[in-house]
């Protein structure tokens, strides 16, 4: 299989032409299903497996657990800027060195409980935000762009699918 394929085994994430109301709503539906999708697919797997790489220079299970619960908070917070302050320049942060930090060798379970906390606040705030509020838009510095909410809410519904697809993919691969 080449890298491509294993760093992206749903494909890389493409923005559609138009962001209807109807996949947005269709994002927050996986968003909101997520933390037990990420239960099913890590918990109960036995220490040497969380361990496992999903492709040689890649994160473990563990590490992949970890990093979703780190990524959605930030874009947890990143939306409740967006929604209080006037286009903020958002705080980029280095997800492979955070992916190294001791927390990131931990048991997963408190992750996968920040993934259904943050989960659970982050829908009720989605699914009561009005047609206007989906306009709104962070700046990301080291893209340099603007980026409105409803994009961003189809971002994570992809990034979680591919964070599953990583761990599915290291749970197949043979020691």
């Amino acid at each position: 299989m080449n890298l491509e394929v294993l760093k992206y085994p749903i494909g890389r994430f493409q923005v559609p032409e138009t962001v209807a109301t109807d996949i947005v709503k269709q994002a927050i539906q996986h968003i909101e299903h997520f933390p037990k999708e990420l239960q099913m697919a890590a918990s109960h797997l036995p220490e040497d497996m969380l361990d496992r790489k999903y492709r040689p220079a890649g994160w473990t299970i563990r590490q992949l657990v970890h990093h979703l619960a780190d990524s959605h908070m930030n874009a947890f917070i990143r939306f409740k800027l967006a929604l209080t302050e006037e286009n903020p320049v958002i705080k980029p942060y280095q997800e492979n060195l955070w992916a190294d930090l001791a927390d990131s060798k931990l048991g997963i379970e408190r992750s996968v409980q920040i993934v259904a906390g943050i989960h659970e606040k982050w829908v009720c705030l989605m699914q009561n935000m009005s047609q206007e509020q989906w306009k709104r838009s962070f700046f990301h510095p080291e893209q340099s762009k603007f980026i409105p909410l409803n994009v961003s809410a189809l971002l994570y519904e992809w990034h979680g699918k591919h964070h599953l697809a990583h761990i599915n993919q290291a749970k197949k691969i043979e020691d």
